[in-house]
C-alpha cells in the first residue's frame, strides 16, 4: 500500500511537470543536475513500473527520454576516437567512378584504417561507467520491446546517444544486447525495436564495419519478416525498419567497406521492393537501394534500376509484380533470387490474391530461363499441390498452370515424362480428397485455371485424364459459388475444342444432352451452370442440335416459363448462354450448314428476340432487392447483338439479291423487298422502345446502359440498323457522345422525356417514365416531374396547340398503361403518383374536349384499382385524384364525389381521414354539386365527425352525406360500387404481373 501511494505522490508530481523537467535535463548545466539524479531516476524506476505507465504510451514515452537525458548527464561529453568516420559523396561523383572517369572532390576523406587494428581504441582510453548508466541502458533495451512504436522509436535514439559516449568495449556489449532481439522467440515489437537501434547506431558511426558478418544476416531476415496470426500476418513495420537500416548504411559507410556488404543486401532489398505485400515497404527498400546507389555505386546496375523502380512505380502491387520485377529479373544478378522468393515465401502466403498474383509473376519470369523454370521450379512446384498446408497446395496448383502456359507461350516444348507428369496432377489432388473441408471451394476454382492452361498449353493426355478432367468440370459446374461456375465455364471453353471435338459426334452429343438436361435440374446452381455451359459450346458440338439447345435456352429465360423457379442468376445465365450460341452459329456457319441456316436467322428473329424482349421486362424482386434488374441488363445487351446479327445478314442477303437480280438497294441499307428481310419496322421499334424505357427507370446503373446501348444502335458504323422510326429526332437528344453521364438524372431526364413526342415510343417511353416520377426517390422524382412539366410546357407561340397535343398524348398513354398493367402495383402505384403530381401542377385538367375523356378513363382504372386494395400509397393517391376530378365541372364531377363517399367508411382510418379532407375541399371549390344550403350542412356533418374514430361513427357520417347528396347509401350502394369495378375489369383483359411479389414488396412501391 505504502508503494502505490508513493507511485501516486510521484505521479501527481511528475505528469504536469515531465516535459518541464526534460527541457530543463537538456539545457541545465551538468554539475547542477547530478545532485537531483539520483532522487529523479528512482522516481522513474518506480513510475515505469507502474499501471499507470502500463496504460499510458505517452507516459513512457517521456520516461525514457529522461532516463536517456540522465544517462548522458552521468556521462562526460566527448566523442569517441573508435567511432567509424566514412565520406560523404555526391550522386555524380558515383556515376563518373562507374563509368571510369576521373572525379575530384574534396568532399570528406576516410580515415586510413588497417585491417588488423584499424578500430581499436587508443592506448589508455578508459572511463569510469556510473552504476545507473547501466541501469538506464537496461531500462532502454528493454525499452526496446515496448508494444507501442514511439516508445521503441525514443529508446533507439536514447540508445545511440549514450553509446556514442561509451568505450568501444561497452558500445559492444549494448551492440550484443540489441542482437539479442533478434532471437527467434522475440515478438514483432522486439524485431522492430531492434532495427530501430541499429539504424541510430550505424547513422551515428557506432556500428562498425567488423561487426557487419554479424549484424547483417539479421537485417536479412528483417526484411523478410512476416509472421502468421489467424486470417493476416504481422511484421510491415520490421520489414520497413530494416530497410531504414539498409538506408542507414549507405549514408554512414564509405563504398570500401560496404562493398562486400551491399553484394549481399542487394538482391534482398530489390525482392522487398518489387514483391513484399506492403507498399510503404516497397517503397522503403526502393529509398535504401536509391540511397546505396547514389553514395556506394556498388550496386550491379543500379542506376537502371533505379529509374525503374521509384516512388510512383511501386504504388501498385500488380504494377510491382508483373511489370517493375519483370525488368529488373533480365538482370542475371537479381532473376533466381526473385524466383525463390516466389516459390519460398509468396506462392504460399496467406492472402489468396496475393498468391494469385505471384504465380502469375513467376511466369512472366520464365521467359529468361524456360530450361530452368522446366526442370527445376516445375519440379518443386508439382509436388507441393499435394501438400497438407491449402495455400501452398493452392499457389503451387495456379503457378503450375500459369507456368506452363507461359513457356508454351515462349516455345517450350515439354518432354513425354514432364507431360505425363502434369496431366497427373489434378487426379492426384482429386485421389488425396483436396477438395473436402475447409479451402475446398478456392481449390476447385484453382484446379479449373490449371485445366484451362493445360488446355491452352496442348498438352497430351491420355482419354482416360480427359474423361476425368471433364467430370471435375462438371462438377465445378454445378457449384453453388459464382466464382467457381466462371472458372469452370472459361476451362471448358478452351477443354472443349482442344481435347474432346476431336473424339467424334458421339462425344459431342452427349456433353450436350447432359447440359441440356441439366437445365431441369432441381438444383438451381446446375441450372445456372448448364446455361453458361451451353453458350461456350463449339460449332461442332451446337450445329446437329442447334434447335434444341436454342428452344430450351429460350424457355430458361423468362420467368413467364419458369413461375415456380424465382432464381434471377439463372435466367441471367440463360440469356447470355442464348445469345453466346447464336452467335457461335452464325460466325462460324458453312457450307455444311445447308438450308438450315435460313432457318436458323428466322429462329433468332421469332423466338429468340421475342424471348429478350419478354426478359426486358424481368421485374422480379426478392430480399436482394430489384434483381430482375440483372436480367434485364443482359437482355439489352443480347437484344443489340442480335439485332446486329440480323443486319448483317440482311446487308449479305441484299448485296447478294442485288448482283443476282438487280433489286434495287438503298444507301441506308434498305432494300425495296421488305418480306425477305430478318430486320423490319416492328421488330426495330419493339427494340428501341423497350430499351427507351429502361433508360428512363429509376436505377441508374440501368438507365446508363439502356442510354449507351441506344447511341451505339443510332450511331453504329459497322451495322445500320434500318427502320428506326423518327432516327433524325432520336440522333438529335440521343448523340453520339461518349461524355455524357446518363447515369446523372439531371443529364438523362431532359433528354430522353423528349421521346414522348414520338408515337412510336411514347408509351414505352411513359411507362418507364412514371416509375420514376411517381418512385420512392425524392431526388429522382423531382428530376424527372421537372424534367417532364418541361416538355409539356411549350413556347408562347405553340402553346395552345401544341402544349394540348403533347397533354394529350400523354394522357392517352397514362390510360394506356392504367389498362396494359391493371392491378400490377409496381406499375399503377407510381402511374398514380405521378397523375396526382400533375394534376397538382394545373396540368391534364383542361385539354378542350378530351378532358372528359381522360376523366371517364381515370375513374373507371380507380374503380376497379383501388378496390380491396390494401396499399396505402396507392389508396391516397388514388383518392387525391378523385378530389381533383370532383372539383371539375359535369359530368365526371358527381361520380367522382360518389367515389370519395364511399370511402368514408373505409376499413382504415387513415384513408378514411384522407377521404374527408378531399370532400370538404371538393365541396369549398365546386358550388355546383348541390344548393348552398346543403353544402354548408355537409362541410359541418364533416368537419364535426371524427372519421379516424369508431367505424360506426364514420358510417352514419357517410349516411348523412349520402342524404344530403342525393346519392343511394346502404347494400344497394355497395353492389352499384362491385359492379362498377367488375365492369372495369372485363373491358380490360390483362396478366397480373405483380401475382408473385410478396405483399411487402408491393407497398414498398418496387
Amino acid at each position: 500500500m505504502r508503494c502505490v501511494g508513493a507511485v501516486d505522490d510521484i505521479l501527481r508530481g511528475f505528469l504536469p511537470t515531465q516535459i518541464g523537467e526534460e527541457i530543463m535535463v537538456e539545457v541545465g548545466t551538468r554539475k547542477v543536475l547530478l545532485s537531483v539524479v539520483s532522487t529523479t531516476w528512482s522516481d522513474i524506476s518506480l513510475l515505469m513500473k507502474s499501471n499507470t505507465s502500463a496504460r499510458s504510451p505517452l507516459l513512457r514515452k517521456f520516461l525514457v527520454k529522461l532516463s536517456q537525458r540522465i544517462g548522458l548527464t552521468c556521462l562526460p561529453r566527448r566523442l569517441q576516437s573508435w567511432r567509424y568516420q566514412g565520406q560523404n559523396k555526391l550522386l555524380g561523383e558515383t556515376i563518373l567512378k562507374n563509368s571510369g572517369e576521373g572525379y575530384s572532390s574534396n568532399i570528406g576523406q576516410h580515415a586510413d584504417f588497417s585491417n588488423n587494428g584499424e578500430y581499436a581504441e587508443l592506448v589508455g582510453e578508459d572511463m569510469d561507467v556510473p552504476e545507473i548508466v547501466e541501469e538506464i541502458l537496461e531500462l532502454l533495451l528493454s525499452s526496446l520491446r515496448d508494444s507501442d512504436t514511439v516508445v521503441r522509436w525514443s529508446a533507439a535514439k536514447g540508445i545511440g546517444r549514450i553509446t556514442a559516449r561509451l568505450t568501444s568495449y561497452l558500445a559492444e556489449d549494448v551492440l550484443s544486447s540489441v542482437m539479442e532481439l533478434f532471437s527467434s522467440g522475440e515478438g514483432d515489437g522486439s524485431w522492430h525495436g531492434g532495427c530501430l537501434a541499429l539504424a541510430e547506431l550505424a547513422r551515428r558511426g557506432l556500428l562498425l564495419p567488423s561487426s557487419f558478418a554479424k549484424v547483417v544476416p539479421l537485417i536479412v531476415k528483417a526484411l523478410h519478416y512476416d509472421v502468421r496470426r489467424g486470417p493476416h500476418s504481422i511484421g510491415s513495420h520490421v520489414r520497413d525498419a530494416a530497410a531504414y537500416v539498409c538506408w542507414a548504411f549507405g549514408r554512414a559507410y564509405s563504398s570500401r567497406d560496404m562493398k562486400d556488404t551491399l553484394e549481399q543486401l542487394a538482391p534482398h532489398l530489390l525482392t522487398v521492393a518489387c514483391y513484399d505485400r506492403e507498399v510503404n515497404c516497397r517503397r522503403a527498400a526502393s529509398a535504401a537501394f536509391q540511397e546505396n546507389v547514389g553514395r556506394q555505386g556498388n550496386f550491379p546496375h543500379g542506376i537502371e534500376i533505379v529509374n525503374k523502380t521509384d516512388y510512383f512505380s511501386l504504388a501498385s502491387r500488380t504494377n510491382s509484380y508483373l511489370d517493375v520485377a519483370v525488368s529488373i529479373a533480365q538482370y542475371t544478378e537479381y532473376l533466381y533470387c526473385f524466383v525463390e522468393e516466389l516459390l519460398c515465401s509468396k506462392i504460399n502466403h496467406w492472402d489468396k490474391s496475393l498468391r494469385e498474383l505471384a504465380a502469375e509473376a513467376l511466369s512472366a519470369l520464365a521467359k529468361y530461363d524456360p530450361e530452368y523454370f522446366a526442370d527445376h521450379v516445375l519440379g518443386k512446384l508439382i509436388p507441393s499441390t499435394l501438400s497438407s498446408d491449402l495455400c501452398t497446395r493452392h499457389g503451387a496448383t495456379l503457378a503450375i498452370g500459369e507456368l506452363i502456359l507461359a513457356l508454351h507461350s515462349h516455345g517450350f516444348v515439354f518432354s513425354a515424362d514432364k507431360q505425363k507428369s502434369l496431366s497427373s496432377v489434378v487426379p492426384a489432388i482429386e485421389k488425396a480428397r483436396l477438395y473436402r473441408g475447409k479451402g475446398g471451394e478456392i481449390m476447385r476454382a484453382a484446379v479449373s485455371r490449371f485445366i484451362q492452361c493445360l488446355s491452352l498449353s496442348e498438352v497430351s493426355l491420355n482419354v482416360k485424364t480427359k474423361r476425368s478432367l471433364l467430370d471435375t468440370l462438371n462438377e465445378n459446374l454445378k457449384h453453388p459459388n459464382a466464382q467457381i461456375q466462371l472458372s469452370a465455364v472459361n476451362a471448358l471453353k478452351h477443354f472443349i475444342p482442344a481435347y474432346l471435338v476431336m473424339l467424334g459426334d458421339k462425344t459431342a452429343n452427349e456433353v450436350t444432352l447432359k447440359y441440356l438436361e441439366l437445365l431441369d435440374d432441381p438444383n438451381v446452381a446446375a441450372r445456372r451452370g448448364a446455361a453458361l455451359a451451353l453458350g461456350i459450346l463449339p460449332y461442332e458440338f451446337l450445329v446437329h442440335k442447334w434447335r434444341s439447345v436454342g428452344t430450351k435456352l429460350c424457355s430458361s429465360c423468362t420467368i413467364q416459363h419458369k413461375p415456380d423457379d424465382p432464381d434471377a442468376e439463372a435466367r441471367v445465365n440463360a440469356v447470355h448462354g442464348l445469345i453466346a450460341v447464336c452467335e457461335m452459329l452464325t460466325n462460324s456457319s458453312t457450307d455444311d450448314f445447308g438450308q438450315e441456316l435460313s432457318s436458323l436467322y428466322l429462329f433468332i428473329r421469332s423466338d429468340v428476340m421475342q424471348t429478350l424482349f419478354q426478359a426486358l421486362d424481368d421485374y422480379a424482386v426478392d430480399n436482394r432487392g430489384d434483381v430482375g434488374s440483372w436480367v434485364r441488363e443482359a437482355a439489352m445487351d443480347a437484344l443489340e447483338r442480335c439485332m446486329y446479327i440480323l443486319c448483317k445478314s440482311d446487308s449479305i442477303e441484299s448485296r447478294k439479291s442485288l448482283e443476282h437480280h438487280g433489286e434495287a438497294y438503298h444507301s441506308d441499307g434498305q432494300t425495296t423487298n421488305l418480306s425477305s428481310r430478318l430486320v423490319g419496322p416492328e421488330i426495330t421499334t419493339n427494340l428501341v422502345g423497350g430499351i427507351a424505357k429502361q433508360a428512363v427507370e429509376k436505377i441508374d446503373k440501368i438507365r446508363d446502359i439502356a442510354a449507351k446501348t441506344l447511341q451505339r444502335i443510332l450511331h453504329n458504323q459497322k451495322y445500320f440498323v434500318p427502320f428506326v422510326s423518327d432516327r433524325e429526332t432520336l440522333e438529335q437528344f440521343i448523340p453520339n457522345d461518349p461524355e455524357l453521364k446518363w447515369s446523372v438524372p439531371s443529364v438523362s431526364f431532359p433528354r430522353l422525356v423528349q421521346l414522348l413526342q414520338i408515337n412510336s415510343y411514347s408509351r414505352s417511353v411513359l411507362s418507364g417514365l412514371v416509375i420514376s416520377v411517381g418512385g420512392l426517390q425524392e431526388s429522382l422524382s423531382k428530376t424527372s416531374v421537372t424534367a417532364l412539366l418541361d416538355y409539356l410546357l411549350v413556347s408562347e407561340s405553340d402553346k395552345n396547340e401544341e402544349r394540348n397535343l403533347r397533354e394529350y398524348l400523354l394522357s392517352t398513354g397514362f390510360l394506356w398503361i392504367l389498362q396494359q398493367y391493371q392491378k400490377c402495383d409496381r406499375v399503377i402505384t407510381p402511374t398514380l403518383k405521378t397523375i396526382e403530381i400533375l394534376f397538382s401542377k394545373k396540368v391534364l385538367l383542361n385539354m378542350e374536349g378530351h378532358t372528359q375523356e381522360f376523366f371517364s378513363g381515370i375513374l373507371q382504372s380507380l374503380a376497379v384499382e383501388l378496390r380491396a386494395s390494401k396499399d396505402f400509397a396507392k389508396l391516397l393517391a388514388g383518392i387525391s385524384i378523385l378530389g381533383y376530378i370532383a372539383s371539375v365541372v359535369e359530368p365526371n364531377n358527381s361520380r367522382a364525389l360518389y367515389q370519395l363517399l364511399f370511402y368514408l367508411a373505409h376499413r382504415y382510418p387513415k384513408i378514411r381521414k384522407a377521404a374527408a379532407d378531399q370532400v370538404y375541399l371538393v365541396l369549398l371549390q365546386n358550388e355546383n354539386l348541390m344548393p348552398e344550403d346543403k353544402i354548408e350542412k355537409a362541410l359541418e356533418i364533416i368537419t364535426e365527425t371524427c372519421w379516424e374514430g369508431a367505424m360506426e361513427e364514420a358510417r352514419n357520417g357517410r349516411f348523412q352525406l349520402y342524404e344530403i347528396t342525393g346519392f343511394k347509401s346502404g347494400p344497394s350502394q355497395e353492389a352499384t360500387h362491385k359492379e362498377l369495378s367488375k365492369a372495369g375489369e372485363k373491358n380490360t383483359k390483362v396478366t397480373d404481373e405483380n401475382e408473385s411479389y410478396s405483399s411487402l414488396v408491393g407497398f414498398s412501391g418496387f
